[in-house]
């Protein structure tokens, strides 16, 4: 009886170090430790319609919400892995607020919450009611992740993908239905990553 209550014990005390000792994403680095790749953190998995976005003040995975109302996108699911670089603040963003460097993994679905090793492949400008958004879009950094096989730059993915950009434009465009959005313009892996290290906090 009284090792049984032992396990009991240690199981719940396990328990409650792992609930305490949640990650927290916001103080990631930008670059893995031990491969210096670029790091980013899944927020709406591929696949899905329901937005999501990390909150820094309670650590979880909040639904994103437009006028008190869960945001739902009206159109084609998310085509890739929607997240943020960590350690990274947009231009847009103002000094209190916690608005990282957007990116879209083009990878099979994961779950919110993963960190992926990345390369970023490109970067897309859109004009969303006349305010100017970046998103860095990226490829797994691990081949076997891969499901655009030797796309790891701009080049590559017009030459055999040519669709991918279209198709992407497309969805960015009519995603948000209550908002204007323009593509202002596509931009190469060496703009995506002047952008990257010149938005590090």
């Amino acid at each position: 009886m009284r090792a049984s209550g032992l396990v009991i014990g240690f199981l719940l005390g396990g328990l409650g170090l792992l609930v305490s000792c949640q990650t927290d994403y916001a103080d990631l680095p930008t670059y893995s430790k031990e491969r210096r790749l670029l790091q980013v953190v899944v927020e709406t998995p591929a696949g899905t319609n329901h937005e999501q976005h990390f909150d820094p003040e309670t650590h979880k995975f909040q639904p994103m919400r437009q006028a008190g109302v869960e945001r739902v996108v009206e159109f084609l699911p998310f085509p890739g892995n929607y997240g943020f670089i960590p350690g990274t603040r947009s231009a847009e963003a103002s000094a209190s607020t916690f608005q990282p460097l957007q990116a879209l993994v083009l990878a099979e679905t994961q779950p919110a919450g993963t960190i992926l090793e990345v390369m970023p492949i490109g970067l897309v400008l859109l004009d969303v009611d006349g305010a100017l958004e970046q998103v860095i879009l990226a490829v797994p950094a691990r081949p076997g992740q891969r499901i655009l096989p030797d796309v790891t730059d701009w080049t590559t993915l017009q030459r055999r993908y040519p669709a991918v950009r279209q198709a992407l434009g497309v969805w960015f465009q009519h995603r948000s239905p209550s908002n204007a959005v323009r593509i202002a313009g596509w931009k190469d892996e060496k703009f995506a990553e002047q952008q990257i290290k010149a938005q590090l906090q």
